[in-house]
């Protein structure tokens, strides 16, 4: 089931926190609980992604996002991503969060996000995302005019550039 509850605490500890640049550092804190575990007692793999809306959600609210959707009706999905798992997380660890965007393209915008525990990052996952509108996309030079922003943003890592690059490669729809 979805974290609705988890969720919910986020929203409301972050309704009051200070406002992000678009391109700063959202750092929240978690705990893998009994219930986000899979049959080998650790994280499940599918429970991280959704445990990563939990640090998405709050980052765009502070950077005015939500509130720009929510004003002309947009919706957002997550259109990709790709994620590295180098640490096991178990029952009860705490875990600390870093979510930011890193920025866009023509179409979409791209964010990082990591989990930490003691220091040692656990996950790190790299996310495309595309605001939508009845019509479809809506280009990301549209959003950030709509919240005040010029649409040049920074240049994206090479390494970010490379994964969009191969995946531009794969087969639509794949072979059966």
């Amino acid at each position: 089931m979805y974290p609705f509850l988890r969720m919910g605490k986020e929203i409301w500890t972050n309704r009051n926190a200070p406002p992000l640049g678009l391109t700063e550092a959202h750092v929240s804190h978690h705990i893998c609980w009994p219930w986000d575990l899979d049959f080998w007692f650790e994280l499940n793999n599918g429970r991280t992604l959704t445990l990563y809306d939990l640090g998405r959600v709050p980052m765009a609210m502070r950077t005015g996002l939500l509130r720009h959707m929510k004003a002309n009706r947009w919706g957002i999905t997550v259109a990709g991503n790709t994620l590295r798992y180098r640490r096991r997380v178990r029952a009860f660890d705490r875990l600390e969060m870093v979510s930011r965007c890193i920025g866009w393209d023509a179409r979409f915008f791209y964010m990082e996000q990591s989990m930490w525990r003691g220091g040692e990052c656990t996950s790190h996952m790299l996310l495309r995302s595309a605001v939508t509108s009845r019509a479809g996309i809506v280009p990301p030079a549209e959003v950030l005019a709509a919240m005040g922003h010029l649409a040049e943003g920074p240049t994206l890592p090479d390494w970010v550039t490379a994964w969009i690059a191969a995946d531009g490669e794969r087969p639509w729809p794949p072979e059966r």
